[in-house]
């Protein structure tokens, strides 16, 4: 269940096409669609991105608390999900990241938005990073 927050960052993000303001002004941010893993209820995160070649790139960080974010959980449950980007919604495939290729995509993502490093610092628990591809893009 999206928070206070979380529910007013959706609506602002929906009303403008994307754009909000407060302390995601200027930054990169979509909203992730997933379906609970226990629930099956649909919830919507607000979550920062980062592009990487065709997919979208994001951590679940959980503000480096010592437990996954709810979405993640979701997402390995189902991971189908629907991705909001600017006016644009459509379905993706989401796919966490393993092992070396983990490691590659989150220094990839510190480099964009370094505060997710920060977050690592926070924990001890290995923060997931998740590829977004468009449903139907994927290769192979």
């Amino acid at each position: 269940m999206p928070t206070p927050f979380d529910r007013s960052v959706i609506a602002e993000f929906r009303a403008n096409a994307g754009r909000v303001g407060g302390p995601f002004a200027g930054g990169d941010l979509l909203l992730l669609t997933t379906t609970g893993a226990k629930s099956g209820k649909e919830t919507t995160t607000p979550l920062g991105y980062v592009r990487h070649g065709g997919s979208l790139l994001v951590v679940g960080s959980n503000l480096g608390a010592p437990r996954h974010p709810g979405w993640y959980h979701n997402l390995l449950a189902h991971p189908s999900v629907r991705v909001e980007l600017g006016a644009e919604t459509f379905p993706a495939l989401a796919t966490p990241a393993g092992g070396a290729h983990r490691d590659e995509l989150f220094e990839q993502v510190v480099k964009v938005s370094p505060g997710y490093g920060d977050y690592q610092a926070r924990t001890t628990r290995l923060l997931p990073v998740v590829v977004l591809e468009r449903a139907g893009d994927r290769a192979g």
